[in-house]
């Protein structure tokens, strides 16, 4: 039997987040508003607001994507690809898998694909971009709780299931934390795989660390379609927060963004190389 998703709840084709039924009616009359993409952080299209659904989508043919990133780590994506294209990731842990970050798209194939993978125990959000169909996904999975930075609760579209944390650091599940980085929104989070897939542990950074052309570095902005710099004081209290994880890899939002080696070291000398170049003073910055 087909599983009863929100087919009919609107999503913003810019950010491809889900919104509550109610901005339905609205939408249809072009009067309905994103909220996310109306913040200077991101933009409404050239051609205005724009809405579809899940029902719309799967009409036009999207399917999900789930393919291994690495080897013990898989991707989950939308495809086509759809609004601002990130694709989640599927982490393992003793006691169930995390889904980091969220996609647009879901369907029943994808839902008995990472079953088979097992599961979802918990969802963990970087920022408000990615919420996408994060209730959906949960629904999905048993209601799995979704973790939430209290400083980005404004910005949250569909509460369902959503659980407020607050403070510097949360363990979700043993040896994952997550980490309030602050970097692109103020509740922009990093999350921390003490194991990683290789025992040197991983940070899962969307982009609020984002991994750049030249992988070997990672970027920090305030918003990267209208080239926003991030304030130094909010990069240097971020890379002291990351300073104690130990992690040997870095997972950015898409594809193939990663860095497999060394990533420690790349954030540290990623903000080095930021503050040289904006002229901001190193004073604190121990690089």
């Amino acid at each position: 039997m087909s599983r009863s998703f929100g087919d009919d709840y609107p999503i913003c084709v810019a950010c491809g987040v889900q919104y509550p039924l109610s901005v339905a009616a609205s939408a249809a009359s072009a009067t309905a508003h994103c909220f996310i993409c109306e913040d200077e952080r991101q933009y409404v299209g050239y051609a205005g607001q724009q809405w579809t659904s899940l029902g719309e989508l799967r009409l036009q043919g999207h399917t999900v994507e789930i393919r291994e990133e690495i080897p013990g780590l898989w991707g989950i994506a939308t495809s086509p690809n759809f609004a601002i294209g990130q694709r989640a990731l599927l982490v393992p842990g003793d006691d169930g898998n995390v889904l980091w970050d969220s996609t647009t798209y879901i369907d029943d194939a994808a839902v008995a694909r990472v079953t088979e993978l097992g599961g979802i125990s918990v969802i963990a959000l970087s920022h408000p971009h990615y919420y996408s169909s994060m209730v959906e996904w949960s629904r999905a999975f048993g209601d799995a709780p979704i973790y939430v930075h209290e400083r980005d609760a404004q910005w949250i579209r569909r509460n369902d299931n959503v659980v407020l944390w607050s403070g510097d650091t949360h363990e979700v599940l043993p040896g994952i934390t997550l980490i309030n980085a602050g970097v692109h929104f103020a509740g922009g989070t990093v999350m921390h795989w003490r194991d990683g897939v290789d025992g040197s542990g991983a940070l899962f950074a969307g982009d609020i660390f984002t991994v750049v052309a030249d992988r070997r570095w990672v970027g920090f902005m305030y918003s990267y379609p209208n080239l926003i710099p991030e304030h130094p004081v909010t990069i240097r209290k971020a890379v002291d927060l990351v300073r104690t994880f130990p992690f040997g890899s870095l997972y950015g939002a898409w594809w193939n963004r990663i860095i497999t080696s060394d990533a420690h070291d790349a954030v540290i000398r990623s903000a080095r190389r930021y503050f040289e170049h904006i002229g901001a003073p190193l004073d604190g910055m121990h690089l």
